[in-house]
Order: structure tokens, then C-alpha cells, then sequence
């Protein structure tokens, strides 16, 4: 079963629409179910709830064998705990999903180390979807004495 979330803060209809869109031309080959949040598009193709209490959304995370999601740290960090392949598609400012890109800058950090696949287009998802299917990520590595380092230099910096 591939999970598809967008969070709970913002809609990300451009992401629910190419998900539909896509089972809709047959894309898929297992069960997609989609919780879309506020937004405006319902599939029509695709199982979807606008959102799931928490025991909810971790059985269907349990339950997946892919996932597709914003890039929000959360559904990220989620994922990397259970070792669930992720694709990330970053929510962008111009589309009016987001304040700003920083999801970008999320997406390409765990990308570059090997934790997420993430589509910057949506015309990269099926393509990105695919390659999930191999995608094992990389096992994450705690390293809490460079994080309080890196937070003691903002600390001390004259931002």
C-alpha cells in the first residue's frame, strides 16, 4: 500500500491532483490511500480521508510499503524510524503552499545523505515512485554533540 500525506497546516492539492491523476492512468499496481488535508481537490481515483487521529495515521504508516509526503521533518522522521521508503515532495512558495522554501533546503539535506527520495517537479513523481520501490534509506546516525555544537555557534553568532 503506498501512503500518501500531506500534513495538517496547509493544503498541497498540486500533490493530491498528480497522485489522482496518476492512479487514474493506471499507474499503480497496489492500493493508494491519500489524506489530504484541507485542501480543495478530492480524488476520485484514489482512497482518500482529509486526516487521521495519530494511532490512525501510524497504522497506515506501519502498514505501507512505500510513502509519498511533503517534506515535513515529522513524516520524515517517522518514516526513518521504521525504515519506510519516503519520497518527498517539497511544498513551494510560489504555489502558495508554504511561507517559504525551506522544504527545499529539507528535502535536499535528507536526500544528499540518503534517507529520502524527494521530486522537486511533479512531473518526477512517477519516475520517483518507482525507483522507491528499491529504495532501502540509509540508517540514520544520532550525532547529538554536533547538534548542541551547531547550536551553541548560532547561539554565539551575531545573528
Amino acid at each position: 500500500m503506498i501512503f500518501v500525506t500531506v500534513g495538517t497546516l496547509f493544503p498541497f492539492d498540486r500533490l493530491v491532483k498528480t497522485i489522482d491523476d496518476l492512479a487514474g492512468a493506471g499507474a499503480f499496481d497496489e492500493d493508494v490511500i491519500v489524506q489530504i488535508g484541507d485542501g480543495g481537490h478530492r480524488p476520485r481515483h484514489v482512497e482518500w480521508v482529509e486526516s487521521f487521529d495519530k494511532a490512525a495515521f501510524d497504522r497506515h504508516v506501519e502498514r505501507s510499503t512505500r510513502m509519498v509526503s511533503h517534506a515535513g521533518m515529522g513524516t520524515i522522521f517517522q518514516c526513518l524510524e521504521r525504515r519506510k521508503p519516503l519520497l518527498v515532495v517539497p511544498r513551494l512558495r510560489r504555489h502558495r503552499e508554504h511561507v517559504n522554501d525551506h522544504q527545499v533546503m529539507t528535502a535536499k539535506r535528507f536526500e544528499s545523505a540518503r534517507y529520502v527520495l524527494a521530486a522537486y517537479s511533479i512531473y518526477d513523481i512517477a519516475t520517483k515512485l518507482e525507483a522507491l520501490r528499491h529504495f532501502v534509506p540509509a540508517d540514520r546516525v544520532a550525532e547529538p554533540a554536533l547538534v548542541a555544537n551547531r547550536i551553541m555557534q548560532f547561539l554565539r553568532s551575531d545573528v
